[in-house]
């Protein structure tokens, strides 16, 4: 007679211990591969609930309940994201990888977006003054993603559940996490009754991570849950807690002394090229992206910056890829670059280039000089599904890290997504990036970098309603979008291409109407659909506001409230019982008197004045849109113009050009966009 594996002997026990196996885990005929007992787990929403099954789980193979649930929480944030797979291979609320799984495909929309850059075909520096020198579009990468540990094959061992039903049924799913964890406890010779400081060792080797330094960064992330607790709604609407502990330390610290690999060395950037410039708290490591000449003039990836750059942005991407390839694309001389790559499953961060040196990676050359640029794993259409908790940390980490060094505030003015990124000029304007898209969860995003949005701010007054102009330059009222991320699921479609209907999710974004009524056609937008009108595509964000982003406040009627965005007046539901923005204080400008309109620019140019001598001044030229008499945006940030001349592989030939003329950076539509403050009027906001 074989003997049965340790975990399943506790089981066996635990469930002898209790009586009768409960409603839900109810002993299938014959025994499972190897011997073991084989369980049948019902549907999800058969049984009593997820917070439930957790607590079954946790009995049934030993683990502590709270260490089930944080290990879970930092994979998944107890979500089971409709049976789909992570970009990594993983599935249900303990994300069980199947080695067999195929990360999701990106349709033609997704193929675009993940080419890194910005217009379609174009430029992906966004510069004009620099024709296209490198591969516009993604190269094959040789081997593809690294296949991910079989942890789904392995729990459909341990429990004795087919490896479909714990693919798709949240409760097996969390029955087979918690087989691995124990089975893990006991290969690193942990004692079955042990409390849950002593399950380090454990929760460590859950995600599985290749080197020891990223595997203890996870583990101590997720003792950091234990002490503070979380809360939050599933994706199948039930809310669910772990009870903070704050006394909770590990017992043990694997990988910390000794464990760390060479090449994960935390040296600062100040030392030289080689080295991450990460915050200790995360694992990072150094893989430099390519600079390198490729003959004829040409050179790549990225440009060599001397001196200490002026930063404004940290952009925030999903690289429509896993992170192998993505790392092994940036050291690709003929392909693109940023600044730093995130992993998904663990939170580990890769660094190509220093922060001082200049990515190719936001499709506005303006931008791309004045930003950082942070890739995360993942896809657009599936984001909601599988931006992980241990990643939002991990990333979140990171910008506190950059924002203090290079003194960047911590606002939706500066902390931007790619799809926040105006195009150049007209041209580049239709075929700008989308990501990280309606499913990134800004608002928790914030909560992680310690700058919560503002939620206990009072709502829009109906006294509102019928603002006149003079009001309304007197008060320049303005609104926060501000949706609860869990609970607020606007219909979207194309994840999977065409127009078919999106899984209802948690998402960022709410949908902008030509009037205050929920059939009323969403808003348009010329520069992004100059024939067409706007859709519901996850991948079109024309019609869309987004959580964190301030607006000036147009009207309130009823149930609706109305914005000014990209020159008209747009419509989004607001109902006093499920608020979707919160009233916000800042200034605003409007079209100084005398001006019928001002003109949108994609960036603060300097005047030809500015140009040294044998340097072209570049001209201004307008974007498609025009700011109307009369209505008000909200303004982000103040700077002078100014353009970085770099056309050679020599950094010392580079000329940075100062302007003495002022633009204004301001929220005018999901983009920002620049106007000239000398053609408008600044009014603070209350």
């Amino acid at each position: 007679m074989r003997r049965l594996p340790w975990t399943t002997v506790v089981a066996l026990a635990v469930l002898a211990a209790l009586g009768p196996p409960p409603a839900h885990a109810v002993p299938e005929a014959g025994a499972g591969p190897g011997g073991q007992a084989a369980f049948a787990v019902r549907e999800a929403g058969a049984g009593p609930g997820r917070q439930a099954a957790f607590a079954r789980a946790a009995r049934t193979y030993g683990v502590p309940e709270n260490v089930l649930l944080a290990v879970s929480y930092l994979q998944s944030r107890w979500d089971a994201h409709g049976g789909r797979p992570s970009v990594s291979g993983g599935y249900g609320p303990m994300h069980l990888t199947d080695a067999r799984a195929t990360a999701p495909r990106a349709d033609q929309h997704g193929a675009r977006h993940g080419d890194h850059g910005g217009a379609a075909g174009g430029d992906p520096r966004g510069d004009e003054a620099r024709p296209l020198h490198v591969t516009a579009s993604r190269p094959a990468v040789r081997g593809g993603q690294a296949p991910p540990q079989d942890t789904l094959l392995r729990a459909a061992r341990l429990t004795g559940i087919s490896p479909d039903r714990l693919r798709r049924d949240p409760a097996a799913n969390v029955m087979g996490g918690a087989a691995l964890l124990a089975d893990h406890h006991r290969s690193t010779g942990g004692r079955p009754d042990a409390g849950p400081a002593h399950w380090y060792d454990a929760v460590a080797r859950y995600p599985g991570s290749r080197d020891a330094r990223a595997a203890a960064v996870f583990a101590d992330e997720v003792y950091a849950i234990l002490r503070t607790g979380a809360a939050r709604v599933t994706d199948d609407g039930e809310p669910m807690t772990l009870r903070a502990d704050p006394a909770l330390a590990p017992a043990r610290r694997a990988g910390r002394d000794g464990g760390t690999p060479r090449r994960l060395a935390l040296l600062p950037e100040a030392r030289g090229r080689t080295g991450p410039d990460c915050p200790r708290e995360v694992s990072c490591e150094w893989i430099p992206a390519a600079y390198r000449r490729l003959g004829r003039g040409r050179y790549g990836n990225h440009d060599r910056y001397e001196g200490r750059r002026e930063i404004d942005y940290i952009v925030v991407h999903d690289g429509e890829t896993g992170y192998d390839a993505m790392t092994r694309l940036a050291a690709d001389p003929a392909y693109l670059s940023w600044h730093f790559t995130l992993r998904s499953s663990d939170g580990h961060i890769a660094q190509h280039l220093r922060g001082q040196d200049v990515g190719w990676h936001a499709g506005n050359w303006y931008v791309n000089s004045r930003s950082i640029g942070l890739e995360h794993e993942g896809y657009l259409a599936h984001g909601g599904a599988w931006y992980t908790e241990a990643m939002y940390r991990a990333s979140a980490r990171l910008v506190r890290h950059l924002a203090r060094r290079y003194g960047v505030p911590l606002d939706r003015a500066h902390i931007l997504g790619h799809d926040n990124v105006p195009g150049a000029t007209p041209a580049t304007v239709r075929g700008m990036h989308e990501d990280p898209g309606p499913y990134w969860d800004w608002e928790h995003y914030f909560d992680l970098l310690g700058r919560p949005l503002d939620r206990t701010a009072r709502a829009p007054r109906p006294a509102l309603a019928a603002l006149s102009a003079l009001s309304a330059r007197r008060a320049a009222p303005s609104v926060t979008i501000l949706p609860r991320y869990a609970a607020h699921r606007p219909p979207f479609t194309g994840c999977g291409g065409g127009s078919r209907a999106c899984p209802p999710a948690g998402a960022s974004s709410v949908w902008l109407h030509t009037a205050p009524a929920a059939g009323a056609p969403l808003v348009r937008d010329v520069g992004k659909h100059p024939t067409g009108d706007s859709s519901r595509s996850v991948y079109d964000h024309a019609a869309r506001a987004s959580t964190g982003q301030r607006y000036a406040l147009a009207e309130r009627r009823g149930d609706w409230t109305a914005i000014w965005y990209l020159g008209q007046k747009a419509w989004f539901h607001d109902p006093a019982g499920a608020r979707t923005s919160v009233r916000a204080r800042g200034p605003v400008v409007t079209p100084r008197p005398g001006l019928a309109s001002v003109r949108l620019y994609g960036r603060p140019y300097p005047e030809a004045s500015a140009y040294p001598r044998g340097v072209a001044p570049q001209r201004p030229v307008p974007l498609q849109y025009r700011l109307p008499a009369g209505q008000r945006y909200s303004l982000g940030l103040t700077r002078r113009g100014s353009h970085l001349r770099a056309v050679t592989f020599d950094p010392a030939k580079h000329r940075l050009i100062r302007g003495a003329r002022r633009y204004h950076q301001i929220q005018f539509g999901h983009r920002v966009m620049f106007v000239r403050a000398e053609d408008v009027v600044r009014v603070q906001g209350r």
